[in-house]
């Protein structure tokens, strides 16, 4: 059933179109375009809706179309009126297609903004086996990455005795990279036989996950006597490219204790820009739990918030299972997935049903 013209979703579609051509109208403008940080910016947020807005359009063509069918519909000629009526049935199947391709749109829309994130993985309880958990996430996401054509780079790292991570920051980019990843924030246990197990227990161990949107228009005053910096050499997983030469940037937030550094990139000035950017990004998400603004709160109840103490996800290694608790019980067979493919970086069907989630209850919320 195709919704109402004065429906909350075709408001939200108008309200869309509105700023769409709003933005157009400055990408003409001489006073926008001599100014490169403005250009860059409408031409981003035109960019973002460019294509729901071109679904819609379509989606409003059609609907003309069935306006002048219904008309024929009711004529006196019965033979148009009958051609009139097949036609408009099949326009009314190819309506309804194109509303959910508008909503899919639509929900996609607002994640697409998002250009680059921060992935951060800590270890939780489990001591060891805790942090060769975070490795194994941090191999899944970075296979995932690879098969979905993203940009994967290590930002900072913490090895554990046995070559887990005790933390690990990723920075990653890609068109919809953002869109697929956002769920993961959250507590992810695992469930199996540690290597250090001689008598063939299962333990459980946990670790954490954050998402974190490296926003670029958001500003985040950070006091320069909060602030602790210096360079310190770089490296990556594994003992790869580590540097002789100070090129990586330490930084830690006084008031709140956060402290990583960033080793990414060869150059240091890059690093402590880099630094600076996950720093705000970090502080921002602290600044959103504690206001839990009603995007937020809405966003939280569908998905889960994402504290880390929340869990969000268990891989129970000795029955081949990886259930997402956001999508059912553990005892729902349907909402269960493959563990060895999880873990080799085959997330697609998982990410699917948790967008599909999203989608239906912000479509709700609106």
């Amino acid at each position: 059933m195709l919704p109402d013209a004065n429906s909350p979703i075709i408001r939200k579609l108008n309200e869309t179109q509105a700023e769409y051509d709003r933005l157009q109208i400055e990408l003409n403008d001489p006073a926008v375009l001599s100014v490169p940080a403005k250009m860059i910016a409408a031409s981003k947020a035109a960019g973002a809706i460019e294509k729901l807005v071109g679904t819609y359009r379509t989606y409003q063509s059609l609907l003309k179309q069935l306006g002048e069918l219904a008309e024929l519909q009711r004529g006196d000629d019965k033979e148009m009126a009958e051609m009139a009526g097949m036609e408009r049935e099949e326009k009314l199947a190819e309506a309804d297609q194109l509303m959910e391709a508008v909503k899919d749109e639509l929900v996609a829309a607002e994640d697409n903004k998002v250009d680059k994130f921060f992935l951060e993985l800590r270890a939780g309880t489990g001591g060891e086996e805790a942090a060769l958990f975070v490795r194994n996430l941090y191999e899944m996401y970075r296979k995932y990455c690879e098969l979905k054509g993203y940009k994967f780079e290590v930002s900072d790292f913490s090895e554990s005795e046995r070559g887990g991570f005790k933390e690990v920051i990723a920075t990653i980019k890609g068109d919809g990279a953002y869109r697929h990843l956002q769920y993961e924030g959250g507590g992810h246990r695992v469930q199996r036989v540690p290597e250090t197990e001689t008598q063939g227990r299962i333990h459980t161990s946990a670790a954490t996950v954050a998402v974190m949107p490296e926003l670029a228009d958001v500003k985040i005053d950070i006091a320069a006597k909060d602030v602790e910096e210096f360079g310190c050499r770089g490296g990556g997983p594994g003992g790869q490219n580590v540097n002789k030469v100070e090129t990586g940037w330490y930084i830690k937030h006084k008031p709140t204790g956060i402290s990583f550094k960033m080793t990414e990139h060869k150059s240091q000035t890059q690093n402590k820009e880099r630094a600076w950017a996950l720093l705000r990004s970090k502080l921002l998400q602290t600044e959103l739990d504690k206001q839990h603004s009603a995007q937020t709160s809405a966003r939280k109840a569908m998905m889960g918030s994402g504290d880390r103490s929340q869990r969000v996800r268990t891989y129970n290694f000795p029955q081949n299972r990886c259930t997402d608790h956001r999508l059912g019980g553990e005892e729902s067979s349907t909402k269960n997935f493959n563990l060895e493919a999880v873990m080799d970086g085959q997330l697609d069907e998982l990410i699917a049903a948790l967008i599909e989630l999203d989608k239906q209850n912000r479509l709700e919320a609106l």
